[in-house]
Formats: structure tokens, sequence, C-alpha cells
């Protein structure tokens, strides 16, 4: 059966997603911009959505992150929190791990983010009870597919076994962490993966700059 189209406008819930996001950002971007780009994420998460009754408040907290990513890459400021984006091919695994224990861990310091190529339906279920077992919960995650805002506003980007599908931005710094796919593994494989990602997250703040 093919997919339900996305919401023509103007459609209540996403023109309030639009007036809420216009209002965070007046001043920086127009409300046409913010429609464009909600209408976009919405469109980008429908491809791989299974169910859809939390597809437009999805897209609302997709387009605020691309909207602050636009944002700090027109306006750069002096210092600030580093960015960093983890990218693998689903965003439902290594990824998701990494980018909530640096999140638990770094605090305020880091902006974290991630996304996935070809981003699955949901976070693997093993993943999310790994992390619960550390303290990390993930009950708000959702895999998100890679746009060029959140690129481009990375000081460092973190690929995990997605390859060359992610676009290359000169003056950041990338890594490829080799790290085993957690899709379909058993609990106590899933727990070794996220001690892996971990110990790289020690060594990766030790190198962020004010470390």
């Amino acid at each position: 059966m093919s997919a339900s189209p996305p919401p023509a406008w103007p459609d209540e819930r996403l023109c309030a997603g639009v007036a809420r996001l216009a209002a965070s950002h007046r001043g920086h971007f127009s409300v046409e911009t913010v429609q464009q780009l909600l209408a976009d994420s919405y469109r980008l998460l429908a491809e791989h959505a299974r169910v859809r009754t939390h597809l437009v408040v999805l897209a609302e907290r997709l387009t605020a992150e691309r909207l602050d990513a636009l944002a700090h890459t027109q306006t750069p400021g002096p210092g600030g929190p580093v960015r960093v984006l983890f990218v693998c091919g689903h965003n439902a695994g290594r990824s998701q791990m990494a980018a909530a224990l640096l999140s638990h861990r770094a605090g305020e310091r880091v902006i974290v983010s991630s996304a996935g190529t070809d981003p699955a339906a949901e976070v693997e279920p093993h993943v999310a009870q790994a992390l619960l077992e550390a303290g990390v919960s993930v009950a708000d995650a959702y895999p998100k597919p890679l746009t060029s805002e959140v690129v481009e506003a990375a000081d460092f980007v973190i690929t995990m076994g997605c390859g060359d599908a992610c676009p290359v931005v000169p003056g950041r710094h990338y890594l490829d962490w080799s790290v085993a796919d957690p899709d379909g593994a058993p609990i106590g494989v899933v727990r070794t993966i996220r001690d892996d990602i971990d110990a790289r997250i020690t060594d990766l703040l030790a190198a962020l700059p004010g470390a």
C-alpha cells in the first residue's frame, strides 16, 4: 500500500508548528523559510515512518534542530559549545548510543546531534535498554535523516559504518569509528558495543577544545 501524502497546507498542526518556530527565530528566518524547512522535514521523516501519529511533532523537532544549525552557520559566534554530529546508516543504534552517552557526560559543554544516511523507523529496543542500564534514557530519541544544515554546523563529524554516504564539508574534523553494528544483536553484545562507544567518548572528551 502506498504511503499517504503529507498534510496539505494549510494544515492546522503544521501551521501551529510554523508559528512556534518562526517566533523562536524571529529576526533570523522568515515564515516562508520556516514553512519550507518544516514541510521538507515532514517529507523526510514520512519516507521511513511506520506510524504517523506523532509525525508532525517529530517534524517540528527536526526543523528546530535544522534551524538552530542554520543560524549557527550564518552567524557563528566566538566560543560557545563544541558541536558534534554522529552519523551511522540507520540512526537506530551506534549513532544514537554515542549521542546519548556524549550528551549525558558532557552536558552543556557540547551540542550533540545524530543522524542516519538511511534512517530506520525507530531506535533499536536493545539499544534503548542498554543505555537505560547505564542511566541514560533515549525515550524521546528518534531516527533522523542526515541534513546539510546539521553537517555544516558541526565542528566534529563522527561516522560509524556509513561509508562515503556522509558529505564532506571543508573545515570540519572527521573521525571514523570502527564500531560493531548492534542491529538485531542480543542484549549482551549490545552492552559490549555500548561500553566500546563509551570508552571512545572518554577519549573524545579529552580531545575536545577546552578539555
